[in-house]
């Protein structure tokens, strides 16, 4: 019975819609940095579907629906550019540059950490684009070898990382240029930063925003360099 309810495209599509809908009214009642709604509804889907052990081709045939909509909602983000583009304009060397270093020593130091550890070529080139937005890192990590279901996992957690501890690093580090904190949140946690960014400030939101597109850009260049 279970498995016939959960084998439509409604049970994948309608459990990650709800759990979604929990998570962002349990973050906004406890306004906890660590209840982040990406973070919660992930771990909700992930507890139904071990406490009525639902596999996983059940869940997928629903949730791929979403997943489709990665590539277009990315392409979308061209329109918060060019809305911005006289803030963009001004800074734009700044930014660019700042985007970079930004790209540039992520990647670095996940493939210092991979051959220091002595990992698999598939775990470097799936960990490699960790900074970039999903649907941007999962082409990377297909187009080099790698597990996009690993990337995605780790585009997350990053992505979950930035927004919880973006307001601690900006006053540990006496980050007050609401333009660098911007490009640094966008550059460091893609999506889920720029949301918190959004939070922070509406010039923060869109230089994140600017900055996770420019990153995305940028990335896809370097992951030719750095792929094994």
């Amino acid at each position: 019975m279970i498995d016939t309810l959960t084998s439509t495209p409604f049970f994948g599509l309608g459990v990650t819609l709800l759990c979604w809908y929990l998570a962002v009214r349990f973050q906004k009642r406890t306004g906890l940095l660590i209840c982040n709604p990406v973070l919660v509804a992930s771990l909700l889907v992930i507890g139904i579907m071990l406490l009525f052990h639902i596999p996983l081709d059940n869940y997928n045939a629903g949730g791929s629906i979403i997943k489709l909509l990665l590539a277009p909602a990315t392409a979308v983000l061209a329109l918060n550019i060019y809305q911005q583009r006289a803030i963009l304009k001004r800074n734009f060397w700044p930014v660019v540059l700042g985007c970079f270093v930004g790209s540039l020593v992520s990647m670095l130091l996940v493939q210092v950490l991979c051959r220091l550890f002595q990992a698999e070529t598939s775990l470097l080139n799936s960990l490699l684009p960790k900074s970039v937005t999903t649907a941007i890192a999962v082409s990377i990590a297909e187009s080099s070898g790698g597990l996009p279901a690993l990337t995605a996992a780790s585009v997350i957690i990053t992505g979950i990382e930035g927004a919880m501890l973006a307001p601690l690093f900006a006053k540990v580090f006496h980050v007050t240029d609401p333009v660098v904190e911007g490009v640094a949140i966008g550059a460091c946690s893609h999506a889920v930063g720029t949301s918190k960014a959004l939070e922070i400030g509406p010039l923060q939101g869109a230089m994140s925003s600017i900055a996770l597109c420019v990153c995305g850009i940028i990335t896809s260049i370097l992951a030719m360099f750095f792929t094994a």
